[in-house]
């Protein structure tokens, strides 16, 4: 279930707060495929499943970047802004990949703000990010993330 903003204001009041989880969504080969086209990454571990099914890993798994790029349409599930001329992706703070996300596995997001300030003509929002994998001890990613919203 996602939580909805209306305005700089209102995205002020969320600090401290848990946005929850998004649902399910599946990594196919042919998603990993085509992020290796685009990034020029055709590192085997990613798409040769024959050789892969040897590997450190036994399958191939998502390049990291591939799954961090996930998080801006996850990270809409969680939180819908509106009332707002503009929003930025600033950055991020921490990223940690602990875990491989095996192709065909499905990863969720779960997501807290950490805190939302002011800055001139918006709103910087800190957020702690999760990218669970389903049925995995460890998540896929572990990120700080910046995001602005101006008026």
């Amino acid at each position: 279930m996602s939580t909805t903003v209306n305005g700089i204001d209102e995205i002020k009041t969320l600090a401290g707060a848990d946005l929850g989880v998004t649902g399910w969504l599946e990594i196919p080969q042919e998603q990993v495929n085509a992020f290796a086209e685009v990034t020029n990454d055709h590192q085997w571990i990613h798409t040769d499943p024959e050789r892969a099914a040897s590997g450190p890993f036994k399958a191939t798994i998502a390049h990291g970047y591939l799954t961090v790029s996930l998080l801006i349409p996850l990270f809409n599930e969680l939180l819908d802004v509106r009332g707002v001329g503009m929003a930025v992706n600033y950055g991020l703070n921490k990223l940690r990949f602990p875990a491989p996300v095996p192709v065909g596995s499905r990863i969720r997001l779960a997501g807290r703000v950490v805190s939302a300030e002011e800055v001139p003509g918006g709103v910087q929002v800190t957020l702690a990010f999760t990218v669970e994998v389903e049925n995995a001890a460890k998540p896929a990613v572990v990120a700080e993330a910046v995001y602005r919203f101006y008026a």
